[in-house]
């Protein structure tokens, strides 16, 4: 979570997750193992009752250092959109 919040969330745009999903943990994760992410924007559209803001939902992957996936999940964020006027 520490890898999404720090590199991949806006820290200005972010309102935070209404949750996650499909949260898979494929591998064990040693001590010493190199982790990197993959993400994947899967969907983004604009709220219906709020259009000030979007749900982006991702698709992320966390591997280690031989890129062997060890977890995955869908995640859900809600953020503002910019204005267009």
């Amino acid at each position: 979570m520490r890898l999404v919040v720090d590199h991949y969330l806006s820290h200005v745009a972010s309102l935070g997750s209404p949750g996650v999903d499909e949260m898979r943990w494929i591998l064990p994760v040693r001590p010493g193992d190199k982790l990197r992410l993959r993400i994947e924007v899967l969907e983004a559209r604009v709220s219906k009752s709020r259009p000030d803001r979007g749900l982006v939902t991702s698709g992320i992957e966390l591997l280690n250092q031989a890129d062997q996936p060890v977890m995955s999940l869908k995640m859900v964020n809600l953020l503002s959109r910019r204005s267009t006027a």
